[in-house]
């Protein structure tokens, strides 16, 4: 989870673009930053607690130039965040930073320490370096570090440099994301395309067991037994300026504002009236497997985990699959009953959740067919999976998921659509719901043209200590993601149930200060929901609902209302997710919160 980003070019640069490149990493982790370049004669090395801001003061006083370096945002694993376990670690004259987690580093530092070296930190990262620091009295640098890799276990991207030698920095992956960008006499290395964008587009992606090894003009890549490797340069597809804020005062607001864009994006190319089906490329080379699958399991965390739940209800409703979903982090540690008639189908937006990827290469050995829904285009997930589709929201900055998680809902409707078209689902109805479909985008800007309401309402909810967020069907796991939301983003209290699972003792909670957010658009289950309703203000309970234009029975009844766009029942948690987005947005910012980064989490979780 953490960020890392080196340089070496002909250009004395590092400096700046190491620079830049942690400030565009800082949503993998901000308890403490580092660097350490050289300048061709000597190494300067610092490191700093809490933002890279800090760390920037720290340079503008002494830092600059550099013809190689490393850089490091760190989320705290192994140790505290202080000044002796920030990254870039040092032994001797070599220089680490690490993303991951070195299973067996107590072993590794109990070995070293009887050998005389003495670590400074907590961190299990210093341990690489110290690794480096010992097989390099054996053997020249570029062995030593391979040497250290074969002692590791666990999970890591590495990038390194030895004093000694300014012209070659040294990277290398194992269960980490890890890409190469490659310009004109220059490269950079990063956990993320998003800290090379902007000085080249072309990158290669670094794999599982393989170490590159790079000098200002060129660079040759091997794996673990000194095998040279040949690999493909491939080209980024998005714009330095999507993950820019554009006037915006967060990236979360901003990718709020962005999710009209980002659904048609999720549909662009991919909707087939004519056949009242869906067009999706990147299955085209497994359509005729899926027919014969009779099961479908997703593995995903966090948001992508709710999206993965909404999925389910569709599958099952619209293309009649049995479906389940999954907790990835749980998944491979269960005996998973899986076959070659089953799907497994991994969710994430950076493709390169630990969990996640686990999960699939468990179902892989057992048969299951993978397929990835993913947003970043050349991501761990996307390469290993049989088959994907990618979301094409543009990057996603804000540490909380907002417009990725729309988009997986459309994607979700869109597979649901095709497996259907492949089994029951009538051409009449494929045509409504692609009609359906098409109109989402407008209605969700028709929510976004007044918000207000919501940021008015934000300062009551946010002084609550807890809250409920009930639903029902669909809008169940509408309301898991909206509790989760408002954890995230304002460190509020919230636990979210099925409506119909009050009265089985959480109903004990509710008083004149505990608020109920109540999912209940006029649907299906709109009279059970408001049985519910009914029970909360019967104990003095607080009600904010979110419905549907045309509820009028519902004003007299709850305490605040919020009214979206009418859709069919399948596409309602596409509208009522905005409302409760915005919510937790302003009431993080009421509360002067940094929802961008807010404390203890990291975006992109590629550590177990």
């Amino acid at each position: 989870m953490c960020g890392i980003v080196g340089y070496i070019g002909i250009e004395a640069k590092a400096v700046d673009v190491l620079m830049e490149g942690l400030h565009r990493l800082e949503y993998r982790g901000y308890d403490s930053a580092g660097i350490a370049y050289h300048d061709g004669k000597d190494v300067h090395h610092y490191r700093a607690i809490g933002r890279v801001k800090e760390l920037q003061a720290l340079l503008s006083k002494n830092g600059q130039g550099g013809v190689l370096g490393i850089a490091h945002t760190r989320w705290a694993t192994h140790g505290k965040p202080s000044i002796e376990n920030a990254h870039p670690h040092v032994a001797g004259k070599i220089y680490v930073v690490h993303n991951g987690i070195i299973e067996n580093y107590r072993d590794l530092r109990e070995s070293l320490e009887e050998k005389g070296h003495e670590f400074i930190g907590e961190t299990d990262t210093e341990v690489i370096a110290h690794l480096i620091e010992e097989e390099g009295k054996k053997y020249d640098f570029e062995e030593a570090v391979r040497r250290t890799a074969a002692m590791l276990r666990g999970a890591y991207a590495i990038a390194t440099f030895h004093e000694d030698d300014p012209d070659k920095l040294i990277a290398l992956r194992e269960s980490s994301p890890l890409v190469l960008g490659v310009g004109d006499e220059q490269f950079i290395i990063a956990s993320d395309a998003c800290a090379i964008v902007a000085h080249t587009k072309r990158v290669v992606y670094i794999e599982d067991n393989e170490m590159v090894i790079i000098t200002p003009k060129t660079y040759r890549v091997k794996d673990m037994n000194s095998v040279k490797k040949e690999k493909r340069e491939e080209i980024l597809e998005w714009d330095e300026s999507e993950a820019q804020k554009e006037g915006h005062d967060h990236f979360m607001i901003k990718e709020i504002y962005e999710q009209p864009q980002a659904i048609r994006d999720a549909m662009r190319g991919r909707v087939d009236k004519e056949c009242g089906t869906a067009r999706l490329g990147g299955l085209s080379g497994i359509a005729n497997q899926l027919k014969e699958i009779n099961r479908i399991v997703f593995v995903s965390c966090g948001t992508s985990y709710n999206a993965g739940l909404i999925g389910e209800y569709m599958l099952e409703e619209i293309a009649g699959i049995p479906t389940e979903v999954e907790y990835a982090s749980e998944f491979r540690y269960r005996k998973p009953l899986v076959d070659n008639r089953t799907a497994v189908i991994a969710i994430s937006q950076s493709g390169e959740t630990a969990d996640t990827l686990a999960a699939i290469r468990e179902a892989k050995t057992k048969g299951a067919l993978t397929i990835g829904i993913v947003n970043a285009v050349g991501s761990t997930i996307a390469r290993e999976t049989d088959a994907g589709i990618y979301n094409h929201a543009g990057p996603e900055v804000s540490v909380a998921s907002t417009k990725a998680f729309t988009s997986q809902m459309m994607i979700l409707t869109l597979f649901a659509i095709f497996l259907g078209r492949q089994r029951s689902l009538s051409l009449t109805e494929g045509i409504e719901i692609l009609n359906d479909l098409e109109m989402i985008p407008q209605k969700i800007e028709k929510i976004l043209e007044n918000t207000s309401y919501i940021k008015n309402i934000a300062q009551k909810y946010g002084k609550c200590a807890n809250l409920f967020y009930l639903g029902r069907k669909y809008q169940y796991p509408i309301a898991i993601e909206g509790a989760l939301k408002i954890k995230e983003i304002s460190y509020v209290h919230a636990e979210s149930y099925p409506i119909g699972e009050l009265k089985h003792g959480p109903i004990a909670l509710i008083d004149e200060e505990f608020a109920s957010i109540v999912l209940v658009p006029q649907d299906s289950v709109y009279d059970k929901v408001l049985s519910g309703i009914e029970e909360i203000k019967a104990r003095n309970g607080t009600v904010l609902a979110i419905t549907t234009e045309g509820s009028n029975n519902l004003d007299q009844i709850v305490d605040d209302l919020y009214k979206v766009p009418k859709t069919r029942e399948a596409l309602m948690p596409l509208l009522t997710i905005i409302p409760l987005q915005l919510l937790s947005y302003y009431v993080g910012t009421s509360k002067n919160i940094d929802v961008d980064h807010p404390r203890n989490l990291a975006k992109s979780v590629t550590v177990e």
